[in-house]
């Protein structure tokens, strides 16, 4: 029997919620970094509160709390050391090409400037990889420090790990770094055989403790590989056999590292030092004497980005980027969902008549930013831009190749969570031959693509266009 006690509960209830979804709505408006993020998720608390509340409340924060706090207070011995490096980074003034105003901006994202005497060479998917990481920690003398996105405990997950243990009862100081999310399936025993090995392991995660404020929207899908500070291993795979024989479901994987020798590893193992002080409030010695490659004299810079930075790192220099460029723009990246800055910039880069081309995955693995892609291909192409769907596979490189002497290889994807939300890094190498590289590669990656056509879009029934209009609506929040 319903007492009338319920129905006023009921009520209470009812208002409370439409309380704290309006109360929700103003701090999203207050806090969210883009206009069109606000109005989204305002618009979802303020009309659907129960079900947008629980999906703020854990995904809706744009800053990750802690980490600034341990860059500016708590790991003084990190800042100390980024401080010394910059004392050993040579002076570059006059010799880098083109736009110096240019170079000056990303220089200042990235808290580091380009350096030189500096080896880059190109690792073309997972048996080139792994083949050279395998190598390299094999030849370590001192530390080894390895973070992944995602790392399973398949054959290629198991072949990492034997090495990492053999290393390590061989005096080999191993540091073992994996996100908690990406890699929520890695087994406990696959970390114990570490930890029983001698190797440093821990994850990293979002919330800290019990009482901290909710914040798994955030991941560190950065993929590093270092060396005794002498090389490092920067790129889009993570640890999966899909990397080396295909996906079940996709086909042959296609991604892309960079190896690097030099005085730029310091900027790799130093984002990595971040993140592992985050995640362990210890500082492990490392070497920070820059080393010039042997007969490099490519110009590198490390570009860490994420959610704890005072600015938009990686989506303002893909904004540089595209209006830097004067000739050419090939970007590839496996999610395509950029903000209204990008989108500007692409369009003015197509109306200046450059060739702007975009290389996506013909198949998605997320169904929801695939048809919020969509959405941009018809303003894209009328402003004079090039689709390309890859058909052989899945994409998931994730480059940038600008006129004729820049390129990018990274972890970060065109999207909102890579903008904003991930901890990534890039490697920008400003030098023709690398970059005549990557338009080689490229261009044998085009010819295994086909070029959008605009007609298809139209042929699709209605539904599916009211899908794409409508997860175009939640693209802020992708």
């Amino acid at each position: 029997m319903i007492s009338l006690d319920q129905p006023i509960l009921f009520g209470l209830v009812a208002v409370l919620v439409f309380v704290l979804g309006i109360v929700s709505a103003l701090d999203a408006i207050m806090k969210a970094r883009t206009s069109q993020g606000a109005i989204a998720w305002a618009v979802i608390l303020v009309t659907l509160p129960y079900l947008a509340l629980p999906l703020y409340w854990f995904f809706g924060q744009r800053r990750f709390h802690g980490y600034v706090r341990a860059r500016k207070s708590g790991d003084r011995e990190v800042h100390h050391l980024a401080e010394n490096l910059a004392r050993y980074v040579p002076n570059l003034n006059g010799t880098l090409p083109n736009d110096r105003a240019a170079i000056q901006a990303v220089e200042k994202l990235a808290n580091c400037p380009f350096t030189g005497h500096n080896e880059a060479a190109l690792l073309i998917d997972g048996k080139a990889t792994f083949e050279a990481i395998f190598d390299g920690i094999e030849g370590a003398q001192d530390y080894i420090l390895v973070q992944f996105y995602i790392v399973r405990a398949d054959n290629i997950g198991l072949a990492l790990q034997e090495r990492l243990i053999r290393k390590a009862k061989a005096g080999v100081r191993v540091y073992f770094l994996y996100d908690k999310i990406g890699s929520r399936r890695l087994s406990g025993s696959y970390l114990t055989a570490l930890r029983d090995a001698g190797v440093e392991v821990s994850s990293f995660k979002a919330t800290k403790s019990r009482r901290s404020r909710s914040q798994i929207n955030f991941r560190n899908h950065r993929k590093i590989v270092v060396v005794d500070g002498r090389a490092a291993f920067v790129g889009g795979h993570n640890v999966g056999d899909e990397n080396l024989g295909g996906h079940p479901r996709f086909g042959p994987w296609r991604d892309t590292h960079v190896r690097i020798e030099g005085p730029a590893v310091q900027g790799v193992q130093l984002s990595f030092l971040e993140d592992w002080y985050w995640a362990t409030h210890t500082v492990p010695h490392l070497h920070f004497v820059p080393k010039p490659a042997p007969d490099g004299d490519k110009k590198v810079l490390v570009l860490p980005s994420g959610p704890a930075d005072d600015f938009e790192t990686y989506n303002l220099f893909v904004v540089q980027a595209i209006l830097a460029a004067t000739q050419r723009l090939w970007i590839v990246s496996p999610y395509f969902v950029p903000d209204t800055d990008v989108m500007a910039a692409l369009k003015l880069a197509g109306l200046r008549g450059l060739d702007v081309r975009i290389m996506l995955p013909n198949k998605s693995d997320n169904l929801l930013v695939d048809l919020a892609t969509y959405s941009y291909f018809r303003p894209l192409n009328r402003a004079g831009i090039k689709i390309y769907r890859f058909r052989e596979g899945f994409l998931h490189q994730k480059v940038i190749l600008i006129d004729d002497d820049v390129a990018t290889v990274g972890t970060a994807n065109m999207d909102n969570r890579s903008f904003r939300l991930n901890f990534e890094i890039t490697i920008i190498v400003l030098d023709r031959l690398f970059a005549r590289e990557v338009e080689g590669m490229l261009e044998a990656d085009f010819s295994r693509s086909e070029q959008f056509d605009m007609a298809e879009l139209d042929r699709r029934p209605f539904h599916f266009k009211l899908a794409i209009q409508t997860a175009r609506l939640l693209a802020p929040v992708l």
